[in-house]
């Protein structure tokens, strides 16, 4: 059972976005905690964090497998985006523009980076593969995502600057990155000793922007317009992506003849969708809008049902690889 059951970072997520239900003017970002401040402040440092611990040398293991780092980057940044639009235009009878919108921004959003890589290390799959395709998605996600939802925004009623949202990920997320890679010989060796509290530090990023959203959306009364119905069905449509996703992946890395642990880098980098990227990306982009909460509220829920499939998966592939060794 413990299979099915959320983990705690899940359980905190859920506590914070309920806790924007009730503490909407709390939660605010002009309010008195002043926490659009203090998420930009910690989105800038967790980024900095990333660009620290990223080391290059394990990128040039993975740097020659052109047909595994096709299909990863296409699934990622052509597949997704496709399925995305046929719902965002496709499903304007049905569901609201902000559900919408929350869908193709899942799928316009770069792969998980420390998800995919240790489910790769756990199905014994080609990890330097994994870790080459895991970073360059997160990189090519800081351009190509606000690009493909400023082509969206265009047709809907959402003001969307790109201009703006380029320049605000680059100093936001991408100066930082950078200086971090910069610092990484000086700090590589603390942060390596405080691995955990670090990685709680990321995830108490993530808690913060999910309080902050749910209470705009709170206070603008947006979710007193979300019917029971649109829940519903957006759940399901995660369920059917995230199916999609794996049997695109599985399907093409077969029709590739690519060996057993080139597909499991495939599968489960092609298939996730980056919460730690995804939400410091969303605060940025949909800064001050009310509805930011609906916008992300797919890609939370992707992400949980990503990681019980994938571990399913991975003890799947695993065992595969006892019985052919």
């Amino acid at each position: 059972m413990k299979r099915f059951l959320p983990d705690l970072f899940v359980t905190l997520m859920v506590v914070s976005a309920l806790l924007g239900f009730f503490l909407p003017e709390l939660g605010a970002s002009d309010g008195p905690l002043r926490l659009g401040l203090v998420t930009k402040l910690g989105i800038a440092f967790v980024f900095l964090l990333h660009g620290a611990n990223l080391a290059p040398e394990n990128l040039v293991a993975g740097v020659k497998n052109w047909k595994v780092h096709a299909l990863i980057q296409i699934t990622t940044f052509v597949m997704f985006p496709i399925l995305g639009l046929a719902i965002f235009f496709g499903l304007a009878p049905i569901l609201p523009e902000s559900s919408r919108l929350g869908f193709f921004f899942l799928a316009a959003l770069p792969s998980t980076i420390s998800s995919s890589v240790a489910m790769t290390v756990l199905a014994r799959g080609n990890v330097p593969v994994a870790v080459f395709n895991a970073t360059l998605s997160g990189l090519l996600g800081l351009v190509l995502t606000p690009i493909m939802i400023s082509v969206v925004t265009a047709a809907g009623s959402l003001q969307f600057s790109l201009l703006d949202a380029i320049v605000n990920i680059a100093l936001t997320l991408l100066a930082p990155f950078v200086l971090g890679q910069i610092l990484r010989p000086l700090i590589k060796g603390l942060l390596a000793q405080h691995k955990p509290v670090l990685s709680w530090v990321d995830r108490g990023v993530i808690l913060l922007i999910v309080f902050t959203s749910f209470a705009t959306s709170t206070a603008a009364g947006v979710w007193s317009r979300f019917s029971a119905f649109e829940f519903a069905t957006t759940l399901a449509l995660v369920l059917l992506l995230l199916g999609v996703a794996f049997g695109f992946t599985i399907l093409a890395a077969r029709r590739l003849n690519l060996p057993r642990e080139d597909e499991v880098a495939a599968v489960f980098c092609g298939s996730t969708k980056s919460l730690a990227n995804g939400a410091p990306i969303a605060q940025i982009l949909f800064a001050g809008s009310p509805v930011l909460g609906v916008i992300l509220l797919p890609l939370m829920l992707y992400h949980q049902l990503q990681l019980i499939c994938c571990a399913l998966m991975a003890q799947r592939y695993a065992k595969q690889a006892d019985l052919v060794s």
